[in-house]
């Protein structure tokens, strides 16, 4: 069976092949099942596939929902793209908005974004949101620090917010915004920060777009920084040559994770290491989009090649590494939500090189992913009536 998983076999080109073959070619590779690729161009074997199962519950429905975490007491907060940001309750099914949210730029990719807790969160109740904003020069993502006021049950609030940080410089569009955010064991904040389909930025070491970002918790840049020395905005920087990073989770060897939208072909999911750059927007898996072509990793030794690939895509939107006792089968391997593909993949990360080993089909196009306190899974789909769902054994 003819396989485009290659990005040498993509090429075709009307010169050589009959228009309606050729339409009959590209019709054939883009309903068929996708398949994993790597830098190294292998496929995981029959004996590395997995069949963990689960069963399925449909818990609520939100308006575009876009990400979602714990709170201590078992209910979840959870954020609507068109700026609302709502504690849900599992158990009795209530909703309650939070007052507070600034005021998004909702439109294209952009509204509000990620939400996570301060480590510390049981003690000072602080939380971290991120969203985009549109100011001077077009638009950009921010994250804001702020404490969520529970004192009032019927009636949350956000206090106290404080703007600590910012994408640099604002730019035209609407995509490509990234604005995940995760905290490490160590304390230090993780942005993951994309280069608003601008492409160049992605390179450039005075902008922060197209780039992995360590600060401090009030969004100074973190010690130990590889370019700390430079100062401004080139501080905050970790790793550089990203394009869209919409997923980021740590290891259980405290190993950063990011996976990324590639452009038409190339999604990756990358190994996030210090001082290192990915290779965007002068090295890609894929092409642009109408066809003209990026070269590969492997004509340029310098950027650092993808972990693994897929061509065609998966369309990451989220990333999780499951440590839970629920499903034994997914213990420390990526689970990626996939927006284009309506799948759940997952991936081995201890085999070299890593590979894909099983993927779920979810019939819907998946936003997010969240580990559940009791080992379980919250998944949300994305869109105006995205319900959000929770993954359990059988």
């Amino acid at each position: 069976m003819m396989r485009l998983n290659q990005k040498s076999k993509r090429k075709l080109s009307q010169k050589h092949i009959p228009a309606v073959i050729l339409s009959s070619i590209l019709l054939w590779a883009c309903t068929s099942p996708t398949q994993p690729t790597t830098a190294a161009e292998s496929n995981p074997s029959s004996s590395q596939k997995i069949q963990q199962g689960f069963k399925t519950e449909k818990i609520a429905t939100f308006n575009e929902p876009w990400a979602l975490t714990n709170l201590p007491d078992g209910r979840l907060l959870v954020t609507e793209r068109a700026g609302k940001l709502i504690i849900f309750d599992p158990a009795s099914k209530e909703k309650l908005n939070v007052l507070g949210v600034p005021k998004v730029a909702y439109g294209g990719q952009g509204g509000l974004g990620d939400i996570i807790l301060h480590p510390q969160f049981a003690s000072n109740h602080w939380i971290y949101l991120s969203y985009a904003e549109q100011g001077q020069g077009g638009y950009g993502a921010k994250v804001i620090r702020a404490k969520l006021d529970l004192s009032n049950t019927k009636q949350p609030r956000l206090l106290d917010e404080k703007v600590i940080w910012q994408q640099v410089p604002k730019v035209s569009g609407q995509g490509h915004y990234g604005h995940r955010m995760l905290f490490g064991n160590d304390g230090k904040l993780w942005i993951a920060s994309g280069e608003r389909q601008h492409f160049d930025p992605a390179q450039d070491m005075q902008s922060n777009l197209g780039k992995i970002l360590r600060l401090n918790e009030d969004g100074t840049p973190a010690e130990g920084n590889p370019f700390a020395a430079k100062g401004g905005v080139t501080a905050q920087i970790w790793s550089l040559g990203h394009r869209n990073p919409l997923g980021i989770a740590i290891d259980k060897d405290q190993q950063l994770w990011v996976v990324e939208m590639g452009p038409e072909g190339g999604d990756e999911l990358n190994l996030i290491r210090k001082d290192t750059n990915y290779g965007y927007p002068l090295v890609s898996e894929g092409n642009h989009y109408g066809g003209k072509p990026i070269p590969n990793h492997d004509t340029r030794p310098e950027f650092q090649a993808p972990d693994i690939s897929w061509t065609p895509v998966i369309s990451p939107s989220s990333l999780i590494i499951y440590s839970g006792k629920q499903f034994p089968k997914w213990q420390n391997k990526a689970m990626i939500g996939g927006l284009s593909s309506k799948a759940i993949v997952v991936v081995d990360l201890a085999t070299k090189p890593v590979q894909e080993v099983q993927r779920i089909d979810m019939r819907e196009r998946i936003r997010g992913l969240l580990q559940a306190s009791d080992g379980g899974i919250w998944v949300i789909e994305d869109g105006k009536n995205g319900q959000l769902l929770k993954l359990t054994a059988n």
